[in-house]
């Protein structure tokens, strides 16, 4: 953090107060390219945030809230909400270029119940007691799905089917993923691309990096260092900060609000205007 580029930090400023001054906008559009920057402190944000742009789940909760497909792209169950069908999606690959199986699912499912494969594309789970919620559930990130149930640590070696694959990553200090190429979800997310997540233990380095243009949306629960700011935008308020974020980031109009960090989604939903 010593070392600054004064060009680039004059550059990010300035840019930064013509948007301000002009009164400018972000568009409500996603925008595809560019690099964009977090910097979080020393807790497991790091690991939240690295695991929702690397892997996929079954399901997912955009951010107004809907339940919706990621790797599967149906389900339905009996009357009695125990038994379960989940339809896989086709042509999925994990990043070292092995194809989804659905023995990979079926490694997940299992400790959720017993779970079975009816064919290449459709797995069926049996849960021991009814549960109605159970794609919600697997929207979670203790459910995402790896090779072969392979963990998701180390950082480096994490290999899944997500938007981002690993190009650098050091656990509990930093992570950069670079965007995979003709992902399932071009057009729709995953809009950087590259997605850096840097650990700053201290929350007035982290203030202080935002401010001068080296990273583009900081974890800030105190916020204190930034109050009154003008320019940036903060979340979900600047009396009750979670996140403090940069003019020149495009964010959904609902962020999830189950964790601050847009539920760890924050690669795939956010873009550089």
């Amino acid at each position: 953090m010593t070392r600054i580029d004064r060009r680039a930090l004059f550059a990010s400023g300035a840019a930064a107060a013509l948007l301000a001054a002009t009164g400018a906008s972000l568009a409500d559009t996603p925008k595809a390219g560019g690099a964009l920057r977090l910097a979080v402190p020393r807790d497991d944000s790091l690991e939240q945030v690295a695991r929702g742009a690397v892997f996929d789940n079954l399901t997912e909760i955009a951010p107004d809230g809907t339940l919706r497909g990621e790797l599967a792209t149906g389900w339905h169950t009996d009357a009695d909400a125990r038994v379960w069908q989940f339809d896989l999606r086709k042509g999925v690959t994990f990043h070292d270029g092995v194809p989804l199986d659905v023995a990979d699912v079926m490694a997940v499912l299992g400790i959720v119940g017993r779970v079975e494969a009816v064919s290449p594309n459709q797995v069926q789970l049996e849960l021991a007691e009814a549960n109605p919620g159970l794609p919600f559930l697997l929207a979670d990130s203790r459910f995402v799905i790896t090779r072969d149930g392979q963990g998701v640590t180390p950082l480096h070696a994490a290999n899944g089917t997500g938007c981002y694959r690993v190009e650098r990553a050091e656990d509990d200090r930093h992570f950069l993923g670079r965007k995979v190429v003709g992902h399932y979800k071009d057009g729709k997310a995953g809009w950087a691309e590259t997605f850096e997540i840097i650990v700053i233990p201290d929350a007035r380095v982290r203030a202080e990096a935002l401010r001068d243009g080296f990273v583009d949306v900081a974890a800030l629960p105190s916020g204190g260092e930034l109050k009154g700011q003008r320019g940036l935008r903060f979340h979900p308020s600047e009396s009750d900060m979670a996140l403090a974020v940069a003019p020149h980031v495009g964010m959904p109009r609902q962020i999830g609000a189950g964790r601050a960090l847009d539920d760890g989604r924050i690669a795939e939903r956010w873009w550089m205007a």
